[in-house]
């Protein structure tokens, strides 16, 4: 099994190398990972100026590539040849912060694998809680996606679908479980901050504060809301698929021709 690992909080971030730490046992992993944080990046594809790629090391020293592009760019990089090895699946994270429901549009760590699935390879994201105490402690990711990647190494995935996985902020024996889950319905706070430069001009950040969601059982949010980890099968497809059957589409007709 060929591994290639990514994320949108950059090279050096320490959930990259949880991640490629647990997924390192199950056979070859290859890293390609922007050189900055791209969080919120959603589905890019830079087409406005040229990528570069330079070759770097975790903390740990395992050799890695680095991109200026985004995560998703760093994925098409991998696939379309600059690692010259076949891919068997696109990892993707660990993120500081979890990516449920609505989020997944905006996420790089989502939309990395969302390259995958164009390019023909299946993939899983993985998420975990933002810690409230601290530096962030990765075991308990690193311990449900050794359980996910055990699962895969069984099975096929379906064609064209992928996986976001969610986990809480628990220690590893806190954790009640790992549910198959719905998107869930995000609640965003959002709001505009305007500010001025020193010349006078206007500019502006887009503020909030931590976006809430609605605990739902059997969707992610409520999954995490409840202690346990979430995976939410996804596909590129967003057709609403029996809806707007009823209503009927023509042409109007002129009726003084």
């Amino acid at each position: 099994m060929h591994f290639l690992v990514t994320n949108d909080d950059g090279v050096r971030a320490p959930g990259l190398l949880a991640l490629v730490d647990a997924v390192r046992p199950f056979g070859k992993v290859s890293i390609l990972a922007p050189d900055r944080n791209w969080s919120g990046s959603g589905h890019v594809k830079t087409m406005s100026r040229p990528l570069r790629v330079f070759e770097t090391a975790l903390q740990d020293g395992t050799p890695a590539f680095a991109s200026d592009g985004a995560p998703s760019d760093c994925v098409a990089l991998a696939l379309l040849g600059y690692i010259d090895e076949p891919v068997d699946l696109v990892v993707s994270g660990i993120n500081t912060t979890s990516n449920m429901g609505h989020d997944v549009t905006y996420s790089g760590t989502v939309t990395a694998v969302m390259e995958g699935i164009v390019n023909g390879i299946p993939g899983v994201a993985f998420s975990q809680e933002g810690s409230e105490f601290g530096p962030q402690d990765f075991a308990v990711s690193q311990h449900v996606a050794n359980v996910i990647i055990t699962q895969l190494l069984s099975r096929k995935m379906p064609e064209g679908v992928f996986l976001n996985v969610n986990i809480p902020d628990v220690a590893v024996d806190k954790l009640k479980g790992i549910q198959l889950t719905r998107q869930g319905l995000r609640v965003y706070h959002s709001r505009l901050d305007e500010r001025l430069d020193p010349r006078g001009g206007k500019y502006y950040w887009i503020a909030g504060d931590k976006p809430g969601g609605v605990p739902e059982p059997g969707t992610d949010i409520g999954a995490l809301a409840n202690g346990f980890a979430s995976v939410t099968p996804l596909q590129l497809d967003l057709t609403a698929h029996g809806k707007l059957l009823d209503w009927e589409w023509y042409f109007p007709i002129d009726e003084r021709n």
